[in-house]
């Protein structure tokens, strides 16, 4: 009996590495593609549209080079948290890698133009939840806990895509062409 339990203990912790970031516990590249996948089959089931959102953080590799990657890393698990904050329970937010995070919106609309209109809203939020200050506690061993407050604004690309849609085409083609917003600012421009 104890050895099942520690297979299946054994099994859970691959699975988890193998579809999940360590660091955030976020899905990861190959839990997005599957949660993509199933998206895009409801969106032919029922004629809604979903997004998906390119965020890469900016002004990252400063904090990083200066204060160590056990500070970065605090600043990508609070990204992660405030991210997942910012969208439905039933939407994906997912570490692409590095300071590179995607949020995928399912069930919008079935009008296009509305869609891309709640699309906006998410992302307006999520630029404006990411440029909220970080308090950033740390300590390095021996030294006492220090406190470092850092800004962060992040690039936002939106696609917005149906059933019609490639997989392929939506994680490495053309993604910044349907809505891009500009670093720390509220500009959509069209393509």
């Amino acid at each position: 009996m104890q050895d099942i339990t520690e297979r299946k203990q054994a099994e859970e912790q691959i699975s988890n590495l193998a579809f999940y970031d360590t660091l955030t516990q976020l899905p990861n590249r190959r839990m997005l593609n599957d949660r993509l996948g199933q998206a895009m089959a409801a969106s032919k089931r029922s004629g809604l549209y979903g997004a998906l959102m390119f965020l890469d953080l900016d002004n990252f590799k400063p904090l990083n080079d200066t204060y160590g990657h056990g500070v970065g890393d605090l600043l990508l698990k609070e990204v992660a948290h405030r991210l997942t904050g910012c969208v439905r329970e039933a939407d994906t937010v997912a570490r692409f890698g590095g300071d590179e995070f995607v949020v995928m919106l399912g069930a919008l609309d079935g009008d296009k133009a509305e869609s891309v209109a709640q699309a906006e809203i998410v992302a307006e939020k999520i630029r404006a939840t990411l440029a909220e200050p970080y308090s950033l506690t740390f300590g390095h061993e021996g030294e006492a806990e220090k406190t470092v407050e850092h800004r962060c604004a992040a690039s936002i690309g939106v696609v917005v895509f149906d059933s019609e849609a490639d997989t392929e085409d939506i994680l490495s083609g053309p993604i910044w062409r349907c809505i891009r917003l500009k670093r720390a600012d509220a500009i959509w421009s069209g393509f």
